[in-house]
């Protein structure tokens, strides 16, 4: 393999073969470990990246070793031309997939099916109408559970990623595992996050371990499964037997999975991270409207990437505004 090929794999060996792709910074919810209260300065339309932009920084991946490309937002089906960008996309031999907030997700089913889209994670971190409200700033909850409902009836692969904190929904997590009983999804639990805005402290998470006391609290010893995890996978995946679906616990925080991490993300307005906790960006859309080879620039982002969480590599690390209000809010960077 020649050394071009190379490009995708850092210092540390990691080779990564998943890249997600924000195609939008707007929302029609306002989750607030998401995006600050008071909303965040969008992008102008012109400095976001065109469909065919878009198609060409994702093929020379691809032509690099990346086989699995999710599309993310800000909510991803808020954009106009997001049955052109899945046309394009799906031209590309890698598994295409799409994490949305479901609320208008009903409108897509077709063309979701028709570009090969199977894998679905839809954002929900309540199962109660008020706390969902609550937490969104919106009133769409039945739309949202209707529309989960409808991706299963259809036959999509669907991920319900909660993010969990103290004091808001951590009674919920066994009605969550509940779910489960008579669906066929994979709920995932994921610990609260720093971002810029979204006022984090440590105090507000729940870690893995309070998850788990929980579930055996619950659940008899012999009822509760641990499955195989994949390869590269950041979750830890549990089944209640008999159940029909699954349960994980992301655990970003207290047990990062950063030692096996294959994942890039690039911005809606062309930004290369080599890492979900980096402030660090590497500017792919300026250099490919200059006409110059993105190859390098990738290169570089990746060869860059730190061993642990953008150099947080301790929970003490975490505790320090400093560090990570230099990160962009989730809504701008992608889910």
């Amino acid at each position: 393999m020649s050394e071009t090929k190379n490009i995708l794999q850092d210092g540390f060996g990691r080779a990564h073969a998943y890249l997600r792709i924000s195609l939008i910074e707007r929302c029609n919810l306002r989750c607030s470990y998401c995006m600050p209260e008071e909303g965040v300065p969008l992008t102008p339309k012109k400095h976001l990246m065109t469909p065919d932009e878009i198609y060409t920084i994702a093929k020379t991946f691809v032509d690099h070793g990346v086989t699995k490309i999710r599309l993310t937002g800000g909510e991803p089906l808020m954009r106009k031309d997001i049955p052109l960008i899945l046309e394009r996309l799906s031209i590309l031999p890698v598994e295409l997939s799409i994490t949305s907030n479901a609320v208008i997700i009903d409108k897509f089913i077709k063309i979701l099916k028709l570009r090969g889209v199977k894998n679905i994670n839809v954002s929900l971190d309540s199962l109660k109408a008020e706390k969902f409200k609550q937490i969104t700033r919106r009133d769409q909850f039945k739309k949202v559970y209707d529309n989960i409902l409808l991706l299963v009836k259809e036959g999509f692969k669907v991920k319900i990623n909660t993010v969990l904190m103290k004091g808001f929904n951590e009674d919920e997590i066994i009605d969550f595992i509940n779910l489960t009983k008579r669906l066929p999804v994979a709920v995932r639990f994921i610990e609260f996050m720093p971002f810029d805005g979204n006022k984090w402290d440590l105090s507000k998470m729940v870690s893995y371990q309070k998850i788990m006391e929980q579930v055996k609290a619950t659940f008899s010893e012999t009822t509760i499964q641990r499955l195989e995890d994949a390869p590269n996978d950041t979750a830890k995946h549990y089944k209640i037997k008999d159940y029909q679906g699954s349960f994980a616990v992301i655990s970003s925080v207290t047990n990062p999975f950063c030692d096996s991490c294959n994942r890039l993300r690039l911005t809606a307005n062309g930004q290369l991270k080599n890492c979900l906790f980096s402030a660090t960006e590497l500017d792919l859309l300026s250099t490919l409207r200059a006409g110059k080879s993105i190859v390098p620039v990738i290169e570089k982002a990746v060869k860059a990437k730190l061993k642990t969480r953008g150099g947080m590599d301790t929970i003490e690390k975490l505790k320090e505004p400093k560090l990570h209000s230099k990160n962009r809010s989730m809504i701008t960077i992608g889910g």
